[in-house]
């Protein structure tokens, strides 16, 4: 009985999709550690070289200015190619950024570097897409409970993809104090390059790809809940990102006097944690009630986001016990910022049209790339000139532009309409 029933879980017992979509996942797990193990690898190394946090910052440009890019064309490639295809072509990008690092010190510019970077943020954005996209074809919506399970296996998707680069910023700075920078880039080329030749081999399926070949201009979305939630997608991450990325590093190591251990663990800590309350979002906005959420249901979690930026900036403003105050509204910030991340990467995909389902989720992630991008230049610049609490009321001003843009998607919870495959479809 015992040999029967784990012959009954073997992986041969599973489907052929359902075995596509787990080598995805594992995938999007490798990536992903690669990913944050190289970011912390990038900030530490190049901190030891004697860059300031903002021209570290800068370092990450390209990475997030072709994110944007990618992630308009890679919607129309995976549509085009199969998101098999599309998650291959984003292993092989990540090996040779990570094969380009691995030059002597002295080949390391601050353009060179940037190159590399704008390898690995494309990416990055091609597996992303790739990985959440095929979920979609993975869940039956059509079944009783298939937006709510919809909603779970997208919750731990993005969940345990956070909590991932949350492991790969401690690996980036184990990696870099065992073998150094070079030995490091090496090390996770090798691994990663054999996870993509297993990845060849076994990504056999054209998972994703559309029945009819749809246009280059396609790539702009024509349904108006995907475009407004995309908008909103862009403020939540600007939000974040324009204190976060390089406003809060410094802040740390320069108010509190802490060194960059003790922020990259900080940092990385907060990662994992917001990791986690992602990947349990559903329990917390009422799937345990038999509920998933609409647009209501993210106008208020962006609501609730818009009052903590503005509480920690004035306790910065009273001089209100300000280490306390930052720690404890971080931690508060992350945990229901990650609820409305999970919420939104659950919406987009159940708008998302089933056939050609990556170009709606391509053109949304595009919307989380420029938000970051717009962020990230953003909290370089205001923290110099203005410092942190400017960089916050900016988040709170976000947010609430997010909120008000909420207000607009629909209240109900079945996938709307994508008018690109309706038209071509016909």
């Amino acid at each position: 009985m015992g040999l029967l029933s784990f012959k009954s879980l073997s992986l041969q017992n599973l489907s052929t999709q359902v075995k596509q979509y787990l080598v995805i996942t594992g995938n999007y797990w490798a990536f992903t550690l690669t990913d944050g193990a190289l970011r912390m690898l990038v900030v530490l190394y190049f901190h030891q070289l004697g860059y300031s946090p903002l021209n570290i910052a800068m370092l990450f440009l390209f990475y997030e200015i072709f994110g944007v890019i990618t992630n308009l064309v890679g919607g129309w490639l995976g549509a085009r190619l199969g998101l098999n295809k599309t998650m291959n072509i984003g292993l092989s990008l990540q090996i040779i950024a990570l094969a380009m690092l691995a030059v002597p010190a002295e080949m390391l510019t601050v353009v060179y570097v940037m190159i590399a970077q704008a390898l690995s943020g494309i990416a990055k954005d091609l597996n992303k897409m790739s990985a959440k996209s095929s979920i979609k074809l993975l869940v039956p919506q059509e079944a009783e409970d298939g937006e709510a399970r919809l909603y779970k296996w997208i919750a731990i998707l993005t969940g345990s993809k956070n909590a991932l680069k949350g492991v790969g910023f401690f690996l980036g700075g184990l990696l870099l104090t065992l073998i150094g920078f070079k030995g490091a880039v090496i090390l996770m080329a090798v691994v990663l390059a054999l996870v993509w030749v297993f990845s060849l081999i076994t990504l056999k399926e054209d998972l994703g790809k559309a029945s009819y070949k749809p246009k280059f201009n396609e790539i702009f979305s024509k349904s108006p809940a995907i475009n407004t939630l995309s908008a909103a997608r862009m403020f939540l991450f600007g939000a974040r990102d324009v204190w976060f990325v390089v406003a809060l590093p410094v802040f740390l190591a320069v108010t509190f006097g802490w060194n960059h251990w003790w922020v990259g663990t900080f940092m990385a800590s907060w990662v994992i944690g917001y990791g986690i309350v992602q990947s349990v979002a559903p329990m917390l906005t009422g799937k345990s009630d038999g509920k998933v959420p609409s647009g209501k249901a993210a106008f208020m979690w962006a609501s609730y986001l818009t009052v903590i930026p503005a509480a920690i900036a004035l306790t910065l403003y009273y001089d209100f016990y300000i280490q306390i105050s930052i720690i404890v509204g971080l931690l508060i910030f992350g945990a229901v910022f990650a609820v409305n991340s999970s919420l939104h990467s659950y919406l987009i995909v159940s708008y998302a049209g089933k056939d050609g389902v990556s170009l709606d989720v391509g053109f949304y992630y595009m919307a989380n790339a420029m938000g970051r991008l717009i962020g990230t230049v953003l909290s370089g610049w205001v923290y110099q000139e203005y410092g942190l609490a400017a960089c916050l009321w900016i988040s709170c001003g976000f947010l609430a532009t997010a909120s008000l843009l909420s207000l607009k998607l629909p209240n109900i919870s079945q996938p709307q309409v994508n008018i690109n495959t309706k038209t071509n479809a016909a």
